[in-house]
């Protein structure tokens, strides 16, 4: 007997389609290629799935033999990565982002602006390389974002970046403020980061050299990568 995500049908597309495109499925890989391991930290990429639904996923996957999971289940030790299979569907992956970037918007005044993802996603594209040693502390203030999505930090003590939402204490070397959707669009490449500056809808205050070097130590997204590779419109 066939379950609901079964096509029933020999065809590849079909087959691949039971695997990876089930609800939830294509962000949770989306979160593993751009490098979540653990389990909080995949969750936090999809804040909205339950955790109970995520769990049942990643089983999925395993069985499917597109993740594997090392260490045992519930030690702090324990995280997923992404087999050979897995691996060799990042181009996929990253080929329907390119597609959404450029047939598919979100509405302006629409739910889908969330600070706390795009914060979470920014979070591990920050090279450490290009920062001054020792600790740097950056504030983020969203002025278009609920109350508790407004101000977010950055903290970073030489290679470890760590995500804050309330003020971890440190003093604040740069205050970055912008509205979700502009630091979104120049996140997936759909802004140029120059212009948005230059506009005056990213506005940057505090330490000159970070100011100076933001487009060195803010890599954007994997997606707007992608996008720059295969000249991509940016819409």
């Amino acid at each position: 007997m066939r379950t609901e995500t079964e096509y029933g049908q020999f065809c590849p597309v079909a087959k691949a389609a039971e695997i990876v495109t089930t609800r939830w499925t294509p962000l949770i890989l989306r979160e593993m290629i751009c490098g979540s391991a653990r389990f909080n930290e995949i969750h936090r990429g999809v804040p909205l799935m339950s955790r109970a639904l995520l769990s049942k996923r990643l089983k999925e996957l395993q069985a499917s033999g597109v993740i594997a999971r090392d260490g045992a289940a519930g030690s702090p030790a324990s995280a997923y990565r992404l087999t050979p299979s897995g691996e060799a569907l990042q181009p996929i992956i990253l080929a329907l982002g390119l597609w959404g970037r450029q047939w598919v918007e979100s509405a302006l005044d629409g739910p889908d602006w969330d600070a706390g993802v795009l914060m979470w996603d920014m979070r591990r594209r920050i090279d450490t390389s290009a920062l001054p040693a020792g600790r740097t502390v950056m504030q983020f203030d969203y002025h278009d974002a609920p109350d508790e999505l407004r101000r977010w930090w950055l903290v970073i003590d030489d290679d470890a970046v760590d995500l804050c939402q309330s003020d971890p204490g440190h003093e604040i070397d740069l205050y970055v403020a912008a509205s979700v959707p502009v630091m979104a669009g120049v996140w997936i490449g759909k802004r140029s980061l120059p212009a948005a500056l230059d506009d005056e809808e990213i506005v940057l205050v505090g330490d000159a050299g970070l100011r100076r070097s933001i487009r060195r130590w803010l890599k954007l997204s994997l997606l707007a990568d992608a996008a720059e590779r295969t000249h991509a419109p940016a819409g």
